[in-house]
């Protein structure tokens, strides 16, 4: 009787229901035993314990969160009310960036926003696999389009005379449709890992979101499949793809060498402020994800960078800096001034 006592409350304690499931082999060989017990919800560390320092970043990440979205809406906004600019590789594919980096803050930041108000910071299981799909979709989408944007760069400086005929509308759609399909693929294969692993406790993701790394830590099985797997698809993908941005854009500056000062000074600036948006991007997903069986207390200031600070840069560094999209946003506002007078009247 008592052990049946201590164990009734030993099952109170645990995070979500228990299941009792039959032995059944997943997709890589694990065994859920007769005993083991299903894990229905995960309970999100966050950045912060402390209720002061929680109240602090949510008033930060708040302002970071209204700055990504008004940002990355006008210039969603701007680029698809302007023919000319639509028209333009340069333009269709900032578009499609825009609009990446507006859903992918979405994923995580509004959960975290009501996180920090809360003590009770919980997830349930098909939330966690939902947010990991939409992650990786969203975020391996942005690695592909990046590179596709920078061999636009490197066909606009490099074969200058052909641009327009290489980098034709139809093809900036395939390229697009293109990264789309491998941001799908790439996530797809991110939940199939994750979803057929068997999770009994403990339920604590050190993290405030649900990501590959994290959950698989808590499956009670033997990982290192899944970890070696982890690392041949988010790892290598993020690397070899930095790898061939790099290479784009060093081709781009040994070119620059025949042309004049001034325009190597302005490409150059170019190249650079793109560049700092690429390796916070790309660093921060190699060191995470090409780095399997150990966990940092750092990796958490990683993950802002590609899920916060990234989205609110990539507006200002790509697109606010250009004259045309200046110009194209006083066009607007004009417009929208001017039909505004015409309503009142």
């Amino acid at each position: 009787m008592g052990s049946r006592k201590k164990g009734g409350k030993m099952k109170r304690r645990m995070r979500g229901t228990t299941v009792k499931n039959p032995m059944s082999f997943g997709i890589l060989g694990t065994v859920n035993k007769e005993n083991d017990s299903k894990v229905t919800e995960f309970v999100l560390m966050g950045l912060s314990s402390s209720w002061e320092t929680q109240l602090f970043l949510f008033l930060i990440f708040l302002l970071f969160y209204v700055a990504i979205v008004l940002g990355n809406l006008m210039i969603v906004v701007t680029v698809q009310t302007n023919a000319q600019l639509l028209q333009s590789p340069m333009y269709y594919f900032l578009n499609n960036l825009s609009f990446i980096d507006l859903c992918l803050s979405c994923v995580t930041v509004p959960k975290m926003l009501g996180d920090f108000l809360q003590q009770d910071k919980t997830i349930s299981l098909s939330g966690c696999l939902a947010q990991i799909y939409f992650l990786h979709f969203l975020g391996a989408s942005e690695m592909f389009l990046l590179t596709v944007m920078a061999y636009d760069r490197y066909v606009a400086i490099c074969n200058p005379l052909h641009y327009l005929t290489v980098m034709n509308h139809q093809l900036c759609v395939k390229l697009v449709f293109a990264c789309w399909c491998g941001g799908f693929l790439h996530s797809i294969t991110q939940v199939i890992l994750v979803i057929q692993l068997p999770f009994c406790g403990p339920n604590a993701l050190d993290n405030f979101y649900c990501d590959v790394p994290q959950v698989i830590k808590l499956a009670c099985t033997d990982t290192y499949v899944v970890e070696v797997l982890m690392v041949s698809n988010s790892g290598l993908l993020s690397l070899i793809c930095f790898l061939v941005l790099l290479f784009s854009y060093a081709v781009i500056l040994i070119t620059l060498r025949s042309h004049l000062r001034e325009a190597q000074g302005k490409v150059l600036s170019t190249c650079a402020s793109h560049l700092t948006v690429v390796s916070l991007i790309f660093v921060p997903c190699v060191f995470i994800y090409l780095r399997p069986f150990c966990s940092f207390s750092v990796d958490k200031i990683f993950s802002v960078f590609y899920t916060v600070i990234t989205p609110m840069l990539n507006p200002l560094i790509y697109t606010l800096r250009n004259s045309d999209m200046k110009t194209a946003m006083k066009k607007l506002k004009v417009k929208h001034l001017a039909s505004c007078c015409l309503i009142k009247r």
